[in-house]
């Protein structure tokens, strides 16, 4: 069974086992309007809880993506190189930037649930 949290910054993280994969909210990519570049980690590589892990590129703006916990790179979503527009489709699902194994798991209590996202993102 997987559970999502999200970050301040507007990522989400699915959590199925070990693994965490990373995305932007619907709240972002609205946010960021039509994306046309996504910059994605390198597969292994090593990152940090606020760690800079990836940038997107709209036609308003470009965005810091920060890894959501520590961990290794896993895979990343290759498909958004042709077309990083998936990301403004279906931002929560297939529109997901990379995969992480997740090294400290009381890391995950600094993120929120869905209702407190919710709530946070009611506040903007």
């Amino acid at each position: 069974m997987s559970e999502t949290r999200f970050t301040e910054d507007h990522e989400w993280v699915r959590i199925e086992g070990d693994v965490a994969t990373v995305g932007i909210t619907e709240y972002a990519q609205e946010q960021l309007g039509d994306i046309v570049f996504v910059d994605l980690p390198e597969a292994g590589a090593e990152m940090a809880q606020g760690d800079e892990a990836a940038v997107i590129e709209s036609v308003k703006a470009a965005s810091d993506i920060y890894a959501p916990i520590t961990g290794e790179v896993g895979e990343v979503n290759d498909s958004l190189d042709a077309e990083p527009a998936i990301v403004n489709q279906d931002a929560q699902g297939e529109g997901w930037l990379f995969t992480m194994s997740i090294s400290d798991t009381g890391e995950l209590d600094n993120l929120m649930d869905a209702d407190a996202y919710k709530a946070f993102v009611a506040k903007l």
